[in-house]
């Protein structure tokens, strides 16, 4: 992992949209339980490093700028717990909870964890070790099914679509 990575400040300016601040909120904290609920019971050591920058990372460029402030101050008092999916996942509910407490709503019970964000998840290691493959991936559907289209860059944007 690259230590610098981690040592600069916030990136994005501040979101002054109620809306779209609470929508991003919501999607994050999605994602956040979602990733922990995923992670490795037994992860290796470059996984937890994997994790631990995504999270550092997550600080840097979350598009909500005094919220990556907020974020970022936690980190440094909360570090992310990385030696198992329960440390992770219950370490994501802690911050959850402190940024709850902050403005001034309910605590999570972090106990219904795992009946709040089922990912249905692929239990099966031989599911999970290999990785996508061509049957998984609705792009690479795509590109085989358009074999003479044309060679054109795609903005990422464009693809939302897909």
């Amino acid at each position: 992992m690259d230590p610098t990575l981690n040592d600069g400040g916030v990136i994005m300016p501040k979101l002054g949209n109620a809306t779209a601040k609470a929508e991003l909120g919501r999607a994050t904290w999605k994602l956040l339980h979602t990733m922990a609920s995923r992670y490795p019971e037994k992860p290796k050591a470059d996984e937890r490093a994997a994790v631990k920058q995504w999270i550092f990372l997550l600080s840097r460029l979350y598009p909500c700028g005094e919220c990556a402030n907020h974020f970022q101050r936690m980190l440094k008092d909360h570090p992310p717990q990385t030696s198992s999916r329960a440390a992770l996942s219950n370490w994501a509910c802690s911050i959850h909870n402190i940024v709850n407490i902050r403005l001034g709503k309910a605590e999570f019970d972090c106990s219904t964890l795992e009946n709040v964000y089922q990912c249905g998840c692929a239990e099966d290691p031989s599911e999970v070790e290999g990785g996508l493959n061509s049957d998984d991936d609705p792009l690479l559907d795509l590109a085989q099914a358009l074999p003479d289209a044309p060679n054109v860059d795609v903005e990422i944007d464009s693809l939302g679509a897909l």
